[in-house]
C-alpha cells in the first residue's frame, strides 16, 4: 500500500446517512474501501473499520457489491461483527451468509443470548440454520425454541424475566430485583407466582416502587392480566398487547406456569413484519418476497397474482363483449368503461384497506361490524352521488363541444351507474376482509388483485345494465 493510500485510509470517514437516501459525501469512502478490498489490504481496512460506529459499517456494507460485502465481512473479527450484524436488517444478514462465512457466524452466534441467536437463525435457510444451531453452546435451549412453529410466541419469547412469589414484601421484591439486575437487563413488569409456580398476577415496576410499606406483591398485583400460550400466533400476541396497552406479554405452558415473555422489542418487530407482509399482499406480491430474490423466485411469487388478475380482466372483457350490440348502437359508451372500472377499483381498495387495518389492530370489534358496514354504505353512497353528479355535469358540458346523441339520458345513465358501482364496490371491499378473517384467512389477501378484479367485473356489468335501461332503452 502506497504512502498516499495510507494517508487516504487514515482520513477515511463515513457520514451517517438518513433513512431516505444515501449521501454523495460517502462516495469517496466507498471508492477507497472497494480499492482496498480488491488489493487485499485486510489489516489496514479492518483496523480502520474497528474505529467506526457499527451503524456506519452496516450502512457502508449494504452499499458495496454483494461479493465485496461478503469478502469484507469475512475479514472482520467477531467484534465488531456482532454489533454490525445486530444493526443489519434480517434480509441483509441472510444475503451476506454463504458457506465460507458459516464458521464466522458460529462465533458470532455463540456470543449472543439464546433468544437473540434464535431470532437470527430464523433468517437463515433451514439447512444452514440447523447446521449452525448444532454447533452452539446453548444448543438445547435453541433447539427448544425452534421446536415451536414459525411466527409463534414460543419462537420469539425471551426466557429472562422477573417472577417472584406473591407472599414477598415490597422491600424483599426490590432487593431480589437488584440482586438479579445484571442477568435481567431491563425490567418493565414483575410477574407474580403462587405456591405452585403458576402465574397469578402482574405488577408494573412503577407501581412496585410507589407501593406502601409492608405490602406484599399479592396485595398490589393486577389479577386481570392477559397471558398467551407458546403456540399463539405472533400477530394475535401483538393484537392483544395493543388492545390491553401491554408493554410485555407473558407466555405460559398448559399448566399455567410462566415460561417466557414477549418483549417490547419483539412486539415492535412483529408490528413491522406484519405491516410489511400486509403491504406485499395488498400489492399482489407474495409475502415471502425479498429485494435480493432471483429471477425465478420473483416469477414464482408474482406470476400467480398476475394470472389471477388476468382471469378477472378476461371476465370483465367477456362482460363487455356480451354488450356488443349496445356498443354498436352507441360507441360513446366505450369512453365511460375506464371511468367505471377505475372508480370501482379505487372504492373497493379504500374500503378494504380500512377493514384490514381495523382487523390487524383489533379496533374492529365483532359487535361493531354491522355499524361499520352501515357507515361504509352511507359514505359510499355519498361519494358515489358526488362523483355521479360531477360526471353528469362533464357529460353535459362535453355535449356542447362534441355531438352526443341524447346527452341528458347518457348523463343520467352514467351518473346512476357511478353511484351504484361505487356503493357496491365499497361494500364488497369492506365485507370480504371480514369474511376471510372469520374463515381464518389473512384478510390482506382480499385486497389488490382480487377485489380490484371482482369490482371491475361488477362495475362493467352495472354500467351496461344502466346504459341499456336509461340510455338505449
Amino acid at each position: 500500500m502506497s504512502a498516499n493510500s495510507i494517508d487516504e485510509a487514515e482520513r477515511l470517514t463515513w457520514h451517517r446517512e438518513p433513512a431516505s437516501e444515501p449521501l454523495d459525501d460517502n462516495d469517496e469512502a466507498l471508492r477507497l474501501v472497494r480499492q482496498m478490498i480488491r488489493s487485499g489490504e485486510r489489516g489496514p481496512l479492518v483496523d480502520l473499520l474497528k474505529r467506526w460506529d457499527p451503524v456506519d459499517v452496516m450502512q457502508m456494507l449494504v452499499r458495496l457489491r454483494l461479493k465485496q460485502a461478503r469478502k469484507l465481512f469475512q475479514w472482520l473479527p467477531a467484534n465488531p461483527s456482532i454489533k454490525v450484524i445486530a444493526e443489519l436488517r434480517p434480509e441483509f444478514r441472510a444475503v451476506l451468509m454463504e458457506e465460507s462465512t458459516l464458521e464466522q457466524f458460529r462465533d458470532i452466534l455463540a456470543g449472543l443470548d439464546p433468544e437473540d441467536a434464535t431470532e437470527m437463525l430464523n433468517d437463515f435457510p433451514d439447512d444452514m440454520a440447523e447446521a449452525l444451531a448444532q454447533r452452539l453452546p446453548d444448543v438445547e435451549d435453541i433447539a427448544s425454541r425452534q421446536s415451536y412453529a414459525d411466527d409463534s410466541a414460543g419462537r420469539i419469547m425471551a426466557r429472562k424475566f422477573v417472577a417472584l412469589p406473591a407472599a414477598l414484601t415490597i422491600d424483599e421484591a426490590v432487593s431480589q430485583i437488584r440482586a438479579d439486575a445484571d442477568r435481567i437487563r431491563k425490567v418493565f413488569t414483575v410477574y407474580v407466582l403462587d405456591d405452585s409456580g403458576r402465574l397469578v398476577g402482574t405488577v408494573e415496576l412503577g407501581k412496585l416502587l410507589l407501593a406502601r410499606e409492608g405490602a406484599t406483591l399479592g396485595d398490589i398485583m393486577n389479577r386481570d392480566f392477559i397471558a398467551v400460550s407458546a403456540d399463539t400466533d405472533q400477530e394475535e400476541v401483538l393484537r392483544l398487547a395493543r388492545k390491553r396497552d401491554m408493554r410485555t406479554v407473558p407466555v405460559i405452558d398448559g399448566d399455567g406456569h410462566l415460561i417466557g415473555r414477549v418483549t417490547p422489542k419483539q412486539l415492535t418487530r412483529i408490528a413491522s413484519e406484519e405491516a410489511t407482509e400486509d403491504m406485499l399482499l395488498m400489492s399482489g406480491v407474495s409475502s415471502e418476497a425479498k429485494a435480493d430474490d432471483t429471477v425465478l423466485r420473483i416469477v414464482r411469487g408474482r406470476l400467480p397474482w398476475l394470472l389471477a388478475g388476468l382471469i378477472g380482466a378476461s371476465i370483465a372483457a367477456s362482460v363487455v363483449g356480451s354488450f356488443e350490440d349496445q356498443l354498436a348502437k352507441a360507441a360513446i359508451l366505450a369512453a365511460f368503461i375506464p371511468v367505471t372500472m377505475s372508480m370501482a377499483g379505487n372504492a373497493g381498495l379504500q374500503a378494504s384497506a380500512v377493514a384490514v387495518q381495523g382487523l390487524a389492530t383489533g379496533t374492529l370489534w365483532s359487535g361493531e361490524i354491522g355499524y361499520r358496514l352501515f357507515k361504509e354504505f352511507l359514505a359510499a353512497l355519498f361519494n358515489g352521488a358526488v362523483a355521479g353528479c360531477i360526471l353528469a355535469g362533464l357529460t353535459m358540458l362535453a355535449s356542447l363541444i362534441i355531438p352526443i346523441a341524447d346527452p341528458v339520458h347518457l348523463a343520467l345513465a352514467t351518473s346512476l351507474s357511478l353511484l351504484c358501482v361505487t356503493t357496491i364496490a365499497a361494500m364488497v371491499g369492506a365485507t370480504i376482509p371480514i369474511v376471510l378473517d372469520k374463515l381464518g384467512i389473512d384478510p390482506a389477501m382480499a385486497t389488490g388483485v382480487f377485489i380490484t378484479s371482482s369490482n371491475d367485473v361488477l362495475g362493467v356489468l352495472v354500467f351496461f345494465l344502466m346504459a341499456t335501461a336509461f340510455y338505449l332503452g
